[in-house]
């Protein structure tokens, strides 16, 4: 999906929310337990609900790759359902990777052409041999980690060098001279609210992929406010806010998706009045 598409999606659905389907076997509805995919069909379920509401999903490979050949499956299965059903919604496989350059070449094989997703979170710290394969792939997308949401970003993310120039500033500019805003997005934690200004000095015509929102205390506001640009330019994760609304025993399956249905849309309206704004 290339980006002229993708932000006719958002508009459209007036929408920039991306699901995170970081699927916990200890937290779905029982019944689903039963199934014989139990994570294919609790996606099933949640993609179905959140549908009309989102432009994006995101399966994190942790959730999958913890459960073996079995949780492997599941990935697959989800890919090809939304691929069949879904075809409109942009997904990205988040497996951070990044390695020597024909290790990243296999990658890259892997995720846009075996699962043929749109768009691969990769981590930028080995440099510009590490990310190139991923990028000669038309109308995909790398989505570098630039600056995150958890508390361990302070550790390498903010140091300055003797310039003043923060280390995540570097991500952002050196990588611009491998890809451009057509090909490549970053990751930028809500929870660094007015931080974003200091992204946008820097990468101004860029997406970004901002997880962070809700179970992690991020504002939408904030990142809208400091981070919106004419076309949007941004995709706002969920994941446990929308996936695990109630406990797993006190509802039924169709209340249980309701409720997931119910905090998407929350979302999305509150989406729908900040791009009213532009």
């Amino acid at each position: 999906m290339n980006r002229e598409e993708l932000v006719k999606q958002i508009f459209a659905k007036k929408s920039f929310l991306c699901v995170g389907l970081d699927v916990d076997l200890k937290k779905i509805p029982e019944p689903l337990l039963k199934e014989e995919d139990p994570i294919f069909a609790f996606n099933k379920m949640v993609i179905h609900a959140t549908a009309p509401y989102c432009v994006a999903y995101k399966p994190n490979l942790a959730f999958y790759e913890c459960y073996g050949i079995k949780g492997m499956m599941a990935f697959e299965h989800t890919i090809e359902y939304l691929k069949t059903s879904y075809p409109t919604h942009f997904i990205i496989a988040d497996a951070k990777r990044g390695d020597i350059g024909n290790t990243s070449t296999m990658y890259a094989r892997t995720f846009f052409e075996e699962y043929n997703v749109d768009a691969l979170t990769v981590a930028p710290y080995m440099g510009e041999d590490s990310v190139k394969p991923f990028l000669v792939y038309e109308d995909k997308w790398v989505i570098l980690l630039a600056l995150t949401s958890n508390k361990g970003s302070h550790d390498f993310q903010l140091t300055e060098d003797k310039d003043g120039t923060r280390l995540f500033e570097k991500v952002l500019s050196k990588s611009q001279e491998w890809g451009n805003d057509q090909n490549m997005m970053y990751v930028v934690g809500a929870t660094q609210g007015k931080m974003f200004e200091d992204i946008r000095k820097v990468a101004p015509n860029h997406f970004l992929l901002v997880p962070g929102v809700g179970a992690q205390g991020g504002s939408l506001q904030e990142v809208c406010t400091y981070g919106m640009i004419k076309d949007c330019g941004l995709l706002v994760n969920s994941s446990r806010g929308i996936l695990y609304p109630c406990d797993k025993t006190s509802c039924d399956l169709h209340t249980y998706a309701t409720q997931v249905a119910q905090k998407a849309q929350e979302l999305q309206q509150e989406m729908e009045t900040e791009l009213k704004k532009l």
